[in-house]
């Protein structure tokens, strides 16, 4: 019983973290390299309320979505910050 209030508790702690980042991503964010932080920030919020969940249930399911998210936010945070950097995310060399 008590780890589920814990449980609850984290949960409304990161809904809330997740409801700043969104906030400040739609109406305060300057420039594009602070919404990439933010866009990778959210996806770790959603991996621990997915996580939270998942303990909540008592279920191994969810493990697959989180790590399944976790390998797309850190591939989506690399190419944005190469395109930020080069103007192009693949390098392309054409000898013809």
């Amino acid at each position: 019983m008590m780890f589920q209030t814990i449980f609850v508790i984290c949960m409304s702690v990161l809904t809330l973290s997740l409801v700043i980042a969104l906030v400040r991503m739609f109406l305060r964010s300057s420039s594009l390299s602070d919404r990439v932080l933010l866009i990778d920030s959210i996806s770790y919020i959603i991996i621990g309320i997915i996580a939270i969940l998942s303990m909540l249930t008592n279920t191994r399911a969810y493990v697959e979505s989180i790590l399944l998210i976790g390998i797309l936010a850190f591939l989506s945070t690399i190419s944005l910050c190469r395109f930020i950097e080069r103007g192009y995310v693949i390098e392309r060399k054409r000898d013809r």
